[in-house]
């Protein structure tokens, strides 16, 4: 094992099954692409040879959270511009994926107060309110807890033609019940390969799968919730839970890298909104929503 390799597996927090690889792969690049596989295997924090098995295999490996820049951001002229554009076109592809019978699953994780709602807003406020719904997911009632942990979102998907999209999802499993030990470390190392193989039948369904990080530093997320527990109106978001949460940073950030690197699909990629200015989120997540639609609809 190298060096690098032994670091990968530090960082992971997390001992691995053996693996056994023993099948040798050889190509030839340029001094430029040899640089450019370094850089980008570094960002992802991956060695080179974990990267390049992830993208011939399918997966979209990300940068992890740490290395994503946060000083995006938009003026107020520009966002009400974008904004009304942005809606426009959206609720015009609404009425074509209904009419082709397309369903659009779009999916929401990211840290507390990171702007998840303000930004599901934006997007359903383009739809017709008959042709979507959102699920916002808390803990699951015991009669969830008495089945497959992916069964409560299963019977939440949308009908064809229609958008579900959904306020936290199945990556709680490898998120705060990964964490929080509820459920056992073979269940959450096991959850990445199901998770991938549930997106990859609704993919051959013929359903888009829209996935988004919400990205904000722990300053940002600090002011947001000092300023929900001292504005009166704004306290009913502010939970002991979520200062408990905050505590555990690092342990989060951690198993939110592995998530993103593991279960970033050709067919269902994550992409990451840079929302300290909430407003640039917003307007990124609108436009990605867009972009995704017209490539199915043509």
């Amino acid at each position: 094992m190298t060096h690098e390799e032994d670091t990968s597996k530090q960082q992971s927090g997390q001992e691995r099954p053996f693996i056994r690889r023993d099948k040798v792969v050889v190509t030839k690049v340029t001094e430029q692409e040899l640089a450019q596989i370094k850089s980008s295997a570094g960002q992802c924090g991956m060695t080179r040879s974990d990267f390049i098995r992830a993208r011939a295999l399918g997966y979209r490996p990300r940068r992890r959270l740490s290395e994503v820049e946060l000083d995006k951001e938009i003026s107020e002229e520009e966002y009400k511009k974008e904004l009304r554009h942005l809606q426009k076109k959206l609720n015009a592809l609404h009425y074509r994926l209904y009419r082709k019978k397309i369903p659009v699953v779009i999916a929401y994780e990211g840290w507390d107060a990171a702007g998840k709602g303000g930004n599901i807003k934006r997007i359903a406020g383009a739809l017709d309110p008959r042709g979507y719904e959102v699920h916002p997911i808390a803990s699951p009632e015991p009669h969830e807890k008495a089945r497959h942990y992916l069964w409560r979102f299963w019977t939440r998907l949308p009908k064809t033609g229609h958008i579900a999209i959904f306020d936290r999802t199945w990556y709680g499993r490898v998120m705060v019940e990964r964490l929080e030990g509820f459920c056992s470390e073979n269940d959450w190392m096991r959850a990445y390969n199901e998770i991938n193989e549930f997106e990859k039948e609704l993919h051959d369904w013929g359903a888009v799968i829209i996935k988004f990080w919400v990205q904000i530093d722990k300053d940002t997320q600090l002011e947001r919730f000092n300023e929900r527990q001292n504005t009166p109106e704004k306290q009913w978001k502010i939970t002991d839970e979520d200062w408990r949460n905050r505590d555990k940073w690092d342990a989060y950030e951690t198993a939110v890298n592995e998530m993103i690197q593991k279960t970033s699909t050709s067919y269902a990629p994550w992409h990451i909104l840079e929302s300290v200015d909430k407003k640039y989120a917003r307007i990124k997540a609108l436009k990605i929503v867009v972009e995704e639609l017209e490539k199915v609809l043509g």
